[in-house]
């Protein structure tokens, strides 16, 4: 077989399966071992670690898991060699993510920066832009934080009112507040969308920004959920600067950014995401046939339908992702293309509040008593003793309460679909 020197970010990825004699087998065979060899020692305290609900869980190990990643060239694998990236094609980019999740490798604190922000730079950023910020998302130095969700503009991103204004100064002033704002008591900086045009309205006069956490005119104030955890936050802008040059795409011109942002979200993890779910279904599976619970018709017959839309779930992700491939070659019609994102996360958010459902059930009693307490002779573990207590079953059904609401909910996800694509008149709004 072909060797390939994976820590060789001059190494193109895309252009070495071109070129090697079954590349797609040695590409998967070098991911698996590496993450076999890597997981290893302190890592691999580190697995199933920091997934939704319990972000709080090891944040600094899993910084230096993901600078680990750099060092050994597995971050940013679909971005141009140019630019710190692989190359990698999608074949190689979805067999990274299901790899590693089927290793149950720690939840990635770069997410924001590599899966969207990165990729929003290189193809609407200026040059000098793309130098300054792409390596330290690369290594991994600089982590981010993302300014879309304001109290009066949750899912609706066009009601935004925090507001930029070009100073005598040569920099930008931003005001307002932003909301759900995640890892921004982590981050260095964020990318803001706000309204640059006084008087406009909607999805005009919009500016896409990047503005530093680390100043005196911002306040980051932790938001409590439901699990206990403070994964997100409140963000507050009391004429906090940055440069002028930190402006993404032209003045006024910020929706066309943002939503070329939103479009990466649906990328190559989503695959990644499904085989976590996969472990979730089975390990419910296995907690019903445990404690005889699967003898119910009603459980049994919940788990084989949540087995059948998982499979349902996968299949429009691929069909997705090889839409967007075939794209160039006109294939992927625009009405399809605007209506996937949103098909997308009905799937999965649905199922996967579901399943939090379904594990209470299976669960019975058990569900309902603290992971400290005695339940049958048996003490369930607590994955980090600094937080509230819950077993991963109770976090599972509360973090998923919030699953259909975060990310756009799902009535302004069927909104998108019957307006943009099945083209029905627009919702009447205020």
């Amino acid at each position: 077989m072909t060797s390939i020197n994976l820590a060789d970010r001059t190494v193109d990825l895309g252009e070495w399966a071109r070129r090697t004699p079954d590349a797609t087998f040695e590409f998967t065979r070098a991911v698996r071992e590496w993450l076999a060899q890597n997981l290893v020692g302190e890592f691999a305290l580190l697995k199933g670690r920091g997934g939704p609900g319990s972000e709080h869980e090891f944040f600094a190990e899993r910084l230096a898991w993901d600078r680990h990643l750099a060092a050994s060239g597995w971050t940013c694998l679909g971005w141009p060699t140019r630019y710190g990236g692989r190359g990698a094609t999608l074949e190689q980019r979805i067999i990274f993510h299901q790899e590693y999740a089927r290793a149950n490798a720690p939840a990635r604190v770069n997410h924001l920066g590599e899966e969207l922000l990165g990729p929003t730079l290189i193809e609407f950023g200026t040059e000098e832009q793309k130098q300054r910020f792409l390596p330290g998302i690369v290594d991994v130095t600089e982590l981010w934080a993302q300014g879309y969700s304001e109290p009066g503009a949750g899912s609706d991103l066009a009601a935004v009112s925090t507001t930029a204004r070009l100073a005598d100064d040569g920099r930008w002033h931003v005001n307002g507040q932003k909301i759900w704002t995640s890892l921004a008591h982590v981050a260095q900086w964020v990318f803001v969308v706000a309204r640059s045009e006084p008087g406009s309205s909607r999805h005009t006069g919009l500016s896409f920004l990047i503005v530093p956490l680390d100043q005196s005119g911002v306040t980051v104030r932790p938001i409590q959920q439901l699990t206990g955890t403070s994964e997100f936050n409140e963000v507050f802008f009391d004429d906090a600067t940055t440069e002028a040059d930190l402006i993404v795409g032209a003045p006024g011109e910020g929706w066309a950014v943002a939503m070329g942002l939103l479009q990466f979200e649906r990328g190559v993890s989503t695959l990644g995401q499904q085989v976590g779910f996969a472990r979730e279904l089975d390990a419910v599976t296995e907690m019903a046939r445990a404690n005889g619970t699967l003898d119910d018709p009603e459980i049994a017959t919940r788990l084989v339908r949540a087995r059948i839309r998982l499979r349902a779930m996968r299949a429009n992700a691929q069909r997705t992702l090889d839409g967007d491939a075939a794209s160039s070659g006109g294939t992927w019609g625009a009405a399809a293309a605007a209506g996937a994102a949103s098909v997308a996360k009905l799937l999965w958010a649905n199922w996967h509040r579901d399943l939090g459902e379904l594990a209470m059930a299976v669960a019975g009693p058990a569900s309902l008593i603290g992971p400290t307490e005695t339940v049958e002779g048996r003490r369930n573990e607590i994955a980090d003793p600094e937080h509230v207590e819950l077993d991963e079953w109770q976090r599972l059904f509360l973090f998923t309460r919030a699953d259909t609401i975060y990310g756009g909910s799902n009535e302004v996800q069927r909104n998108i679909i019957a307006e943009r694509v099945l083209g029905l008149p627009r919702e009447a709004r205020e």
